[in-house]
């Protein structure tokens, strides 16, 4: 029942319906530099270099999703921005693409210092959704 539910709330290519909440493909991954909590959206890095953030903003995550299994689901190819500002990022968010558009996930990770015209890699399996 875990995976269905992080299947369908991280849908690759279609709309799904979660109870009364409609997510809509493709998932976007906005890039933080102050982190949010289960209630509150955090900080987008600012439209700046080849980064654009905002509706219509964000990396697109596309079709990158693998299948959920053992409660969680990872990304299956590199995601990744090139032409980053100078920047540290320190989270990140998954927002669908539905109007009005919602953040769907969010979560810490290691901060990385950015500087101008670096590109910024999430390798295979390094965005994950884990249900504990």
């Amino acid at each position: 029942m875990v995976d269905a539910l992080l299947d369908a709330l991280h849908p690759s290519t279609s709309t799904t319906t979660v109870g009364t909440k409609t997510i809509t493909a493709p998932m976007r991954l906005h890039l933080m530099t102050a982190n949010g909590t289960d209630t509150t959206a955090g900080t987008e890095l600012t439209t700046s270099g080849d980064y654009v953030a905002g509706t219509g903003g964000g990396i697109s995550i596309g079709t990158k999703w693998n299948p959920a299994s053992g409660k969680s689901k990872s990304t299956d190819a590199t995601i990744q921005q090139e032409g980053m500002p100078a920047a540290t990022v320190t989270g990140v968010e998954i927002w669908d693409t539905s109007t009005p558009r919602q953040r769907i996930d969010h979560g810490d990770m290691t901060d990385k210092a950015c500087q101008v015209n670096d590109t910024l890699i999430f390798t295979a399996a390094a965005i994950a959704v884990v249900v504990t």
